[in-house]
């Protein structure tokens, strides 16, 4: 084992050591808050879980040995069954970002309807359509021996010299694959979340508005808070941005360069360096570590449960809750006497 090969496999154990710990906690704070589980997007998010849990078990160790020893871990049949689940969960995922991106665009543009629109049922069918979809291309490739060991990539999946008797049939099933799984999937995201950040532009803008007005009206408000205001402004801006450019970036710089290398092994006749190989597929291999984070993690709910729980863990004790309503009242009481002065402040200057 090179240099080379010595980082690539300290990269893989550290995508698995913190895919699997992320994507735990995700799991054991779903299980634990109801009302993440009373959420449809819990249910895409749980899925999401699942695949990358899997993936980190299954498909990222093999690859870890395939580095180590630089020859086929296991048998032919064992390696078969993780070429299947590398097809079936790596699509199984991108298709649960697509769902998910769908769920928040209903959210966000039909606020009003997104209950009547987005249930548990249709959640439901739409993982059902995933899991089949995704079943479909698995089944295919690994009925046709179109899986195993490809050393480009030093991981068990699809194959290109198993396939060298079936050419064309090859050519169209991975273009097939990729078409109806990465480049849906990002054609989906960008349409969603772009709409997505358009009403939240919108949005921002009526309350940057409303906020000039008021402003204008408070002539006696500290020159300082009036900055405040306006910094909230300018971030209130900047995090929508943020946030979309968060979802489609990753999903781009994750899984990008292992599809087209994907797709140049098929029509390029020269050799493919296998350090880019196994590049390409240690980012594929990250989305599993970056989407606790980017879905779950960051948002108020799991990190309010994460908080909980490891405080229970660590056994630490929670302020006392009477300390905690006379702060509540106390900081109510300052907030309505500075309000009052705020409203107060024109009026008095009218008179």
């Amino acid at each position: 084992m090179d240099a080379a090969d010595a980082v690539a496999s300290v990269l893989v154990l550290g995508i698995i050591f913190v895919s699997l710990l992320s994507n735990a906690v995700v799991l054991i704070c779903f299980l634990h808050n109801p009302e993440i589980r009373k959420q449809v997007p819990g249910l895409f998010i749980l899925n999401l879980t699942f695949c990358n849990l899997l993936l980190s078990v299954s498909n990222m160790p093999v690859t870890l040995v395939g580095l180590i020893t630089t020859g086929h871990p296991g048998g032919s049949g064992f390696c078969q069954l993780v070429g299947f689940l590398d097809t079936f969960l790596t699509t199984n995922s991108m298709l649960s970002m697509a769902a998910l991106s769908i769920d928040r665009w209903l959210a966000v543009v039909f606020p009003m309807s997104y209950n009547s629109r987005m249930r548990h049922r249709d959640a439901v069918m739409a993982l059902g359509y995933t899991w089949i979809h995704s079943l479909c291309f698995s089944i295919v490739a690994t009925c046709r021996s179109w899986v195993g060991y490809h050393h480009l990539y030093a991981s068990c999946t699809l194959c290109t010299a198993r396939a060298k008797g079936a050419g064309t049939q090859f050519i169209i099933f991975t273009v097939a694959l990729h078409s109806f799984t990465f480049l849906l999937t990002l054609i989906v995201l960008c349409v969603t979340y772009l709409k997505v950040l358009k009403v939240a532009r919108f949005h921002c803008k009526r309350i940057d508005v409303i906020t000039m007005q008021t402003l204008v009206l408070l002539v006696d408000i500290h020159p300082r808070v009036r900055q405040k205001c306006l910094n909230e402004q300018r971030r209130r801006r900047q995090r929508a941005t943020k946030k979309i450019s968060t979802f489609i970036g990753t999903f781009v710089l994750c899984f990008s360069p292992y599809v087209i290398t994907r797709i140049v092994e098929l029509f390029c006749k020269g050799p493919i360096s296998p350090y880019w190989g196994v590049l390409s597929k240690c980012l594929a291999y990250s989305k599993a570590a970056s989407d606790p984070f980017v879905y779950s993690l960051l948002r108020h709910q799991y990190r309010k449960t994460f908080s909980f729980l490891a405080n229970k863990v660590l056994k630490r004790s929670p302020l006392n809750s009477s300390s905690l309503v006379m702060e509540n009242n106390a900081g109510q009481s300052n907030n309505n006497i500075n309000t009052t002065n705020i409203i107060q402040a024109p009026t008095n200057k009218l008179q």
